[in-house]
């Protein structure tokens, strides 16, 4: 089967570029199923229910989130509510929500999608490794799940390859977001995972990781806030991660870059 994933969509140039291009990406590289990260998708923090339909109407098979998982109020509302929709699998257990869920996809492939925060240069959260070997271990892949992807929200690199390498042989898909920015690192492991560090963001790349610059630039040199941090509304470039698996084992038998649109290099599924 052919998995797309895209990386934390930021403000309105994200969810715009998501509209936009998504629907023809599933059509013409025939995705089977597409994971997005929300993380972003509102005023560059949270997901506000409006927001999170307009990403399952373009295409979104699911949606993940991050460390900014509430910052928008309706989302404690509507998440319970919403199979489809991932908060870390790793907060507190009084959090609402679901950190990780077995969807079926277009063709009716199941795919396990699980969303973990990461601890390195984050706040205190529950230990993300043992929660996804947990999440895993009731719905192992090639038996519950013809595919396994895990969505690593993490600020250190090292993490997320920690995790690509602990789960080498579980998991078809583990990639990290957070950063916005795309790394180069995309492979696949010996035991057939494939494993990116960060898919990079949807949002205007003319910009300090999707923020208008003035703001971050103003703190850089002074110190002191002076304004809110507000998302860049140029053209956006969609960035994620394709892969192709096996149909009996759900281990990736290809993976690929995607940039799409904006300031970045251009990449296309190699499929």
């Amino acid at each position: 089967m052919r998995l797309l994933f895209l990386g934390d969509v930021v403000g309105r140039a994200g969810r715009d570029a998501v509209a936009e291009r998504l629907p023809g990406l599933i059509r013409d590289y025939r995705f089977d199923f597409v994971v997005v990260n929300g993380e972003n998708a509102s005023h560059g923090k949270g997901l506000t229910e409006p927001h999170f339909n307009e990403l399952r109407a373009a295409g979104a098979d699911v949606v993940t989130l991050g460390d900014h998982a509430f910052d928008q109020r309706d989302t404690q509302s509507y998440i319970a509510r919403e199979p489809t929709l991932l908060r870390p699998l790793n907060m507190a257990p009084g959090a609402p929500g679901r950190g990780a869920n077995l969807i079926e996809g277009r063709n009716g492939h199941r795919v396990l999608v699980i969303n973990a925060l990461g601890r390195v240069f984050m706040p205190p959260i529950d230990d993300p490794f043992r929660a996804v070997e947990a999440a895993i271990a009731v719905c192992p892949l090639g038996e519950q799940a013809d595919a396994v992807v895990v969505d690593f929200h993490t600020e250190a690199t090292s993490e997320i390859q920690g995790m690509g390498f602990f789960l080498d042989g579980r998991a078809s898909l583990v990639v990290g977001t957070h950063t916005h920015i795309p790394t180069a690192d995309h492979r696949i492991l010996k035991g057939g995972t494939a494993l990116v560090a960060d898919a990079g963001m949807c949002g205007d790349f003319d910009s300090i990781i999707g923020v208008d610059p003035e703001e971050p630039l103003n703190r850089f040199l002074t110190g002191i806030p002076q304004g809110r941090f507000t998302p860049a509304e140029g053209e956006a470039t969609l960035c994620g991660v394709a892969i192709e698996t096996d149909a009996t084992s759900g281990l990736a038998l290809r993976v690929s870059p995607v940039r799409i649109g904006g300031t970045l290099a251009q990449a296309l599924p190699a499929f």
